[in-house]
């Protein structure tokens, strides 16, 4: 009797013990942001513009891709970014000024150049929406640009950039591909404005 017991926690504690270690389900990981364009030379004496930190939704800001139909709210599953959102973003505006900027010089956050004008960036949104279930989805990149005179703090100029990309078709790949085209969008606008507004002020 006390053998059978035994034996049955043992087979009991074995099964459990397989369960705890089953393998979860394979999560493919992505990146958006790249910048293969060719660098345009800046001016001669570029206006010093420090970047501060990039404002992100709570939802979008770390390493899932955010889906929204109608008032739903939902994770796109099977995918994650290979970084949290905000640091593949933050990341890829620096990129796209060091490629694409002619009049402006972006300083990083751990630089220590002095500078007359900050560039405050607020992420609005950074999701994929969906007309309905199993529709296909657009992605909507918006971020509100804030120049500012330092150390007034006073506001130069403000704008606000918003693309919405189509997928395509309702799959990661398509909807990835679409991430990365609004997000260099937005940025080229971000970088070409900031050109026009900071010069001169």
């Amino acid at each position: 009797m006390i053998r059978s017991l035994a034996i049955a926690i043992l087979a009991a504690l074995s099964l459990s013990g397989c369960a705890l270690l089953a393998s979860p389900d394979p999560v493919q990981l992505y990146r958006f942001g790249d910048t293969d364009g060719v660098s345009i030379a800046p001016v001669t004496a570029p206006t010093q513009v420090k970047l501060r930190a990039v404002e992100f939704p709570q939802a979008a800001q770390g390493d899932r891709l955010l889906g929204i139909t109608g008032s739903e709210v939902a994770f796109i599953g099977g995918a994650r970014w290979v970084s949290p959102a905000a640091q593949l973003y933050a990341a890829s505006l620096e990129n796209a000024f060091a490629g694409q900027a002619r009049a402006v010089r972006l300083i990083g956050r751990r630089e220590l150049t002095p500078t007359t004008r900050v560039l405050d960036i607020d992420v609005r949104a950074f999701e994929t929406r969906y007309a309905s279930v199993d529709a296909t989805p657009d992605v909507v990149v918006t971020a509100r640009a804030r120049l500012l005179r330092f150390p007034e703090r006073t506001v130069v100029a403000e704008e606000t950039f918003a693309v919405s990309r189509a997928a395509g078709e309702n799959r990661v790949l398509a909807i990835v591909a679409a991430y990365d085209e609004a997000t260099r969008e937005v940025n080229a606008r971000i970088v070409a404005w900031t050109d026009a507004n900071a010069v001169g002020e």
